[in-house]
C-alpha cells in the first residue's frame, strides 16, 4: 500500500468528514436492508468508527486495517464500551475469508485503488467477493474517476466543529490516479503557514461506473445502485462519489 505503518496519525479523528459517521451508518442500514442479525466485515477500517457504531447496534462486525495504531485505538474503544467488535491488523490483502459475511464494507475508500500495482487492486475485489456469503451485499465508497477527469484539478474546504479542512484534488490522466493533499486548521490555535504542500504523487487509483460494474460482474457481482453521497442522491458522471 502507499502509505506506512505509522503514517496516519490519530488526529484524524478530529477531522470533519469523521463526524458524518453515524449519518452514514444509518444510510447503510437502510439501504442495504439490514436487520441486525447480519455478520459484517469492515475492510480499512481505520480507528473503526464506522465498525465501532455497528457494534453498537448490535451487530456482529470484523474490521481490517494495515496500521497498527488504528487498529490498537479500535481495540481500546470496543473495551472501553463492552463492545465485542473484532478488530485485525492485516494487509487487506492478505486476509482469507470464504463465505462468511452477509455484508462487506468499503468506506472512506476501503483501501480501493491504493495499489501501485493494478493486479494488487483488482485483487482486493477478490478479497470482497470471496467473503461474502451467497447472496451477500458489498457497499463501498470511492471518488469517481469521471468526475476527477471534468473537475480536477479543484480545492475543496469543509468546516466541522473541532477544525477546517482544506483539501485539494488533480488527476493523473495517464495513470487513472487521483493525487491528493490535504491541510487542514485546528480552531482555537494559530494557522502557521506550512513551509511545503506536497500532494501523495502514488495517488489513488480511480474507476468509473462502467469499468466498476465490469470488474464486479468478472467476481460474479453485480451493481444494483449508486448514489452521489449519504443522503441518497442518485450518482450522475458529475458527482464526486
Amino acid at each position: 500500500m502507499n502509505t506506512s505503518d505509522t503514517g496516519w496519525p490519530l488526529d484524524i479523528k478530529t477531522h470533519s468528514w469523521v463526524e458524518d459517521t453515524e449519518n452514514q451508518v444509518d444510510f447503510i442500514l437502510q439501504t442495504l436492508a439490514l436487520t441486525g442479525k447480519e455478520r459484517i466485515l469492515d475492510l480499512a477500517c481505520g480507528f473503526g468508527r464506522h465498525s465501532l457504531s455497528l457494534a453498537r447496534r448490535g451487530f456482529s462486525v470484523v474490521g481490517v486495517d494495515y496500521t497498527n495504531v488504528y487498529i490498537e485505538d479500535a481495540v481500546q474503544s470496543a473495551q472501553a464500551s463492552g463492545l465485542t467488535a473484532e478488530f485485525v491488523h492485516a494487509d487487506v490483502l492478505d486476509v482469507r475469508y470464504d463465505s462468511e459475511f452477509d455484508v462487506v464494507l468499503n468506506l472512506a475508500d476501503g483501501a480501493i485503488g491504493y495499489f501501485q500495482d493494478d493486479r494488487d487492486n483488482l485483487k482486493l475485489f477478490d478479497v470482497i467477493a470471496r467473503a461474502l456469503k451467497p447472496g451477500g451485499q458489498h457497499l463501498m465508497d470511492v471518488c469517481n474517476a469521471e468526475h476527477a477527469e471534468r473537475f480536477f484539478p479543484k480545492r475543496h474546504w469543509e468546516i466541522g466543529t473541532k477544525r477546517v479542512s482544506l483539501p485539494e484534488f488533480d488527476w493523473d490522466p495517464d495513470r487513472r490516479r487521483m493525487l491528493f493533499t490535504d491541510w487542514s486548521i485546528p480552531f482555537g490555535e494559530i494557522a502557521v503557514r506550512p513551509e511545503t504542500i506536497e500532494k501523495d504523487q502514488d495517488g489513488v487509483r480511480l474507476y468509473t461506473e462502467a469499468e466498476l460494474a465490469a470488474i464486479l460482474n468478472e467476481r460474479h457481482m453485480r451493481v444494483v445502485r449508486t448514489f452521489s453521497n449519504y443522503y441518497g442522491k442518485p450518482a450522475t458522471p458529475g458527482s464526486s462519489s
